[in-house]
């Protein structure tokens, strides 16, 4: 009979008491600790015990944090079974929960299970407080990286609470010592404590777990449409090399070699860059293209690569597709690869290996579960397609929620509503993407197949431990002979073994501390061997900006508010943040102006800018403006030079979110310290006067811009005259060249069909 954890706190004979669950949790009760445990151990009832303990003794309000909606609604249901509190003091927050109704709940609550980003928001803008938080748990904590809202809410609390603690759990904290040092600086982690599955205080709850690695031939057929991608692939690395950007290791080139370069191309585009440069980018790009088809190829299977070809075709031939794109269609060998994939009728032989795998699993054990694994989406439907003309396989395809052309994602009800079902057998195969790796309560699985091997030794461990949680476990690993699938094999192999040594160093290296007497607070009868900044910058605390509401999702308003500005958040009809009465300023990203060209929302934005406010200003964040979507260099700066003489707006340029806050910030102390002004919302969006819309319905003709509308409109008199324009009157007009007159001919006098 298994002993349970006896606390006022816990409901009895809810929660088994295991040795190393009280081990950790003593060490994460003494300082703020990072664990790390195998997936399946338990990591959620160490996170239970730490939070009762701090509940306990200091009261306050503790908080568990997990990456996603589903994680949190798994979370809450264990707590509320588990935790001896009224139901309405455990509390659920996530984003389809009103804002208002959030600061409320707040204030009445004891355990909040929440997403990060929620939290963050509600931190920024001043609907709840930390400083009486006692305890904050980070789920999947190696995720607390970069610009993550871990790291921006561990800074505040550490900074506002009144006496702080934090609990990092994680299976895969990752093989680099920068990354798990990253992740212990940002959660200001003081300890780390390990346990592996060869502990034997963990031996008695590890089942049996076999790994099997089969080995694959690739086909003739598919050697030969490889050598046809292999052929464009050394014709983009002769032109690159040509242009004075030379790739020496073509044949082993990764993805990660491709990403730098690009990064190198986009910051020589600075100043007054040579052609050569725009023309290396465009065909790095191409070269991204083709290595990507070829990784299909290899790894993933004929259909995969035909539905690649397609959504590359369609990119080719949009609106908005880029000079790259548009040449690979136009290439003979990418145009005789399309015709082979076409005509031809066979597939990856991982396919079947898959069928058989699954199709034996489940004949010998008819009440198993599986989980296959596979890097894209594509590759799953496929995978899906194929297991459901088998008699007695019920296979569901598992992806995330974005949605891609000829690809619907899942929403998040639609997930748990999938796993429910897997659980109650309606569905015995999960086919699934990355979505399905971390953290999800997917019930234990009897086979977890992997289509591919992966690189990330994270991914990997999360993958593996889909199965061998209650009962033993098969994990089987499909591996294609001379491709990079053996590259990745080895990868992951090296990784996991470095992360696992370590750790060990790592633990071994941080100082020794007397562990909590947690095991006195929840047991009886346990053996002795068991019983073992932040600072604001001060010159900004009066300054206030006045920050739109949706710009919350990026990390520009996280930045100001750790300059010490007062953020006032609030729904702006113009602008993105408002620096006095006088000046409002509009941030694009990189992308996100070269998209609003396109897409003709840019101008009608700046208009109403600048009719609402004296001085306007326009900030484009990030170094690869002139990088995105093939966008003609000469269309972006006629744009910018629209933008500037034509709309009187100021124009400034900044790196990152980090570098356009500290613009932000140095423009308002000037505005409101120096100049005395105050913060003023006036703007609005205008209605639009007739001269107005008379250039927007003339701008809209594909290659005309603002300042050629203006021509034509003053050049012909009204919008009926220019549509009514010959030629030979059209080319007279200033701007106006033969390209763009044989356009507005076109579309002015052809016949519409549908």
């Amino acid at each position: 009979m298994p002993e349970y954890i006896r606390h006022p706190l816990i409901k009895a004979n809810t929660v088994e008491q295991r040795l190393y669950q009280l081990d950790l949790a003593g060490k994460a009760l003494d300082t703020s600790t990072l664990v790390v445990l195998p997936t399946g151990l338990g990591k959620t009832v160490i996170s239970l015990l730490v939070m009762a303990s701090r509940l306990e003794k200091y009261g306050g309000k503790v908080m568990v944090l997990s990456p996603t909606k589903p994680l949190v609604e798994q979370h809450a249901s264990f707590f509320k079974n588990v935790f001896k509190l009224p139901e309405e003091e455990i509390l659920t927050f996530t984003g389809s929960v009103d804002p208002a109704k959030r600061a409320d709940m707040w204030k009445k609550g004891k355990v909040i299970i929440s997403t990060p980003q929620v939290i963050e928001n509600d931190i920024l803008t001043k609907r709840i407080s930390l400083d009486d938080v006692t305890h904050i748990t980070f789920d999947e904590s190696h995720r607390a990286v970069g610009n993550y809202a871990y790291t921006y809410i561990a800074e505040k609390y550490f900074e506002t609470a009144k006496n702080p603690l934090c609990l990092g759990i994680t299976a895969s904290p990752g093989s680099s010592d920068e990354k798990i040092a990253e992740v212990c600086q940002s959660l200001h982690i003081e300890s780390v404590a390990v346990k592996t599955e060869s502990d034997k205080d963990v031996v008695p709850y590890i089942h049996k777990k076999e790994i099997e690695w089969e080995r694959i031939n690739l086909p003739a057929g598919m050697k030969e449409i490889k050598d046809l991608l292999d052929k464009v692939l050394e014709d983009r690395f002769k032109k690159l090399t040509e242009l004075g950007y030379p790739i020496y290791n073509q044949k082993y080139v990764s993805k990660k070699d491709l990403l730098s370069l690009q990064t190198k191309l986009q910051g020589e585009l600075r100043g007054l860059p040579e052609a050569s440069v725009y023309g290396a980018i465009s065909i790095l790009a191409e070269i991204m293209k083709v290595n990507h088809a070829v990784e299909i190829v290899e790894t993933q299977g004929l259909e995969s690569l035909r539905m690649y070809m397609e959504r590359l075709d369609n990119e080719a031939y949009s609106k908005s597709g880029s000079k790259a794109s548009k040449r690979l269609a136009e290439d003979l060998y990418i145009r005789q690869v399309a015709r082979r994939v076409k005509d031809c009728d066979l597939e990856h032989p991982k396919l079947e290996h898959v069928k058989k795998i699954v199709h034996e699993e489940l004949e010998g054990k008819p009440h198993s579960r599986v989980i296959v694994f596979a890097n894209y989406r594509d590759t799953a439907e496929m995978i899906t397609n194929a297991l459901s003309e088998i008699e007695g396989v019920r296979p569901v395809r598992f992806v995330g929620q974005a949605s891609k052309y000829k690809d619907k994602g899942l929403t998040q009800k639609q997930q748990v509503e999938i796993i429910e079902q897997f659980k109650a057998g309606d569905y015995n195969v999960l086919v699934a993407t990355s979505v399905a790796e971390e953290g999800l309560d997917i019930p234990s699985t009897n086979l977890v197949l992997f289509y591919e091997p992966i690189p990330s030794e994270i991914r990997s461990i999360q993958r593996k431990g889909r199965t061998g949680r209650k009962h033993e476990g098969r994990v089987v690993v499909l591996v294609t002979k001379g491709t990079r699938d053996e590259a990745y094999y080895w990868s992951s192999l090296s990784r996991e073994k470095k992360m696992q040594s370590n750790m060990k160093e790592l633990q071994a290296a941080m100082p020794a501390r007397k562990n909590s007497s947690i095991t006195e607070d929840f047991t009886t009868d346990i053996p002795d061997e068991q019983k073992t900044l932040f600072e604001y910058d001060d010159e900004n605390k009066n300054i206030k900006i006045v920050v739109d509401q949706r710009e919350i999702r990026s990390s520009v308003a996280r930045n100001l508010d750790r300059k010490g500005v007062e953020i006032i958040v609030k729904t702006l009809e113009v602008g993105d943040y408002i620096l006095s009465d006088r000046i409002a300023v509009e941030r694009k990203e990189s992308q996100d102006f070269v998209s609003s060209m396109i897409d003709k929302k840019l101008f009608e934005q700046i208009a109403n800018l600048s009719r609402a406010y004296e001085k306007p200003i326009l900030i484009i964040e990030g170094e690869s403006l002139f990088n995105c979507r093939g966008m003609n260099p000469n269309a972006i700066h006629g744009s910018l030079t629209s933008i500037s003489l034509d709309f009187g707006v100021s124009l400034f340029y900044t790196r990152d979110a980090e570098d356009t806050a500290a613009l932000l910030s140095q423009i308002a102390k000037r505005e409101q310290v120096d100049e005395k002004r105050e913060v003023n919302m006036h703007g609005k969006k205008s209605a639009p006067m007739l001269p107005q819309q008379q250039e927007y319905v003339i701008s809209s003709i594909p290659d005309i811009g603002p300042k050629a509308a203006r021509s034509l409109l003053e050049h012909f008199g009204s919008v009926e005259d220019v549509m009514k324009a010959d030629y030979e009157e059209l080319i007279k007009v200033d701007n106006i060249g033969p390209k763009t007159a044989a356009r507005i001919r076109e579309i002015a006098g052809s016949e519409y069909k549908r």
